[in-house]
């Protein structure tokens, strides 16, 4: 299948002229992800990781656009696109179900600690296809699998560069590419990935930067 990387978080996957969009965000291009999309994944509730306003739109003029996303997620969809509610699914960790002729799987549950004064929200990492694992906002390691294609968060307010490196370490995954790039300029995006791409490939794993728009098979 074909992998495109938007700006920050928001993953496309081309597969057998069906589409399937992780993350359509309000840092991403999120409108230009969502054409001809059948099926959504949501991570968790915030906003650079839902657009909810182009994520409504979307739904209300694809009649078969599928999303599915945690429980809050999908309850305040459902109330701003009550015409499409039998479509919006809620997905808990630990499940398995197709979307759009893609196989996935969910994991995790929750999203890392920011501080202790903020609220911690649920959040579903995804495999799609037994291949591309996408974690959202959290550095869960999907267990009894073999990982073939991590999505890296580089940078975020939860998160430092060993946390970044031990992930990748841990998944062990045979290539890697970004994501969670948002907020880094070029020289900070340089830095934290080279940290990943040589202490990565100690353990196996091939890290790869991609630039927004940029496609790649998977």
């Amino acid at each position: 299948m074909k992998l495109t990387k938007y700006t920050h978080a928001c993953i496309r996957l081309d597969k057998d002229g069906r589409v399937l969009v992780l993350d359509p965000g309000t840092f991403s291009e999120a409108k230009e992800a969502l054409q001809g999309a059948h099926a959504v994944l949501i991570t968790h509730e915030h906003g650079d990781h839902i657009d909810v306003p182009a994520m409504v739109n979307a739904l209300r003029g694809m009649d078969g656009l599928a999303v599915f996303a945690p429980a809050g997620v999908a309850a305040n969809l459902r109330k701003e696109a009550p015409e499409a509610a039998a479509r919006i699914h809620t997905v808990e960790p630990g499940s398995s179900f197709e979307a759009a002729g893609f196989s996935v799987r969910s994991f995790g549950g929750q999203h890392a600690l920011i501080h202790p004064q903020v609220p911690v929200v649920a959040n579903i990492g995804y495999l799609v296809d037994e291949n591309v694992y996408h974690p959202g906002d959290s550095f869960i390691i999907p267990d009894g699998i073999s990982v073939k294609t991590l999505l890296v968060p580089i940078h975020a307010p939860w998160n430092k560069a060993s946390e970044v490196v031990d992930f990748v370490i841990g998944v062990r995954a045979p290539r890697a590419f970004q994501l969670h790039d948002g907020l880094l300029n070029e020289m900070g995006v340089k830095m934290v990935e080279a940290h990943v791409t040589r202490l990565g490939a100690k353990y196996g794993t091939e890290f790869t930067h991609l630039s927004t728009g940029e496609t790649v098979e998977v």
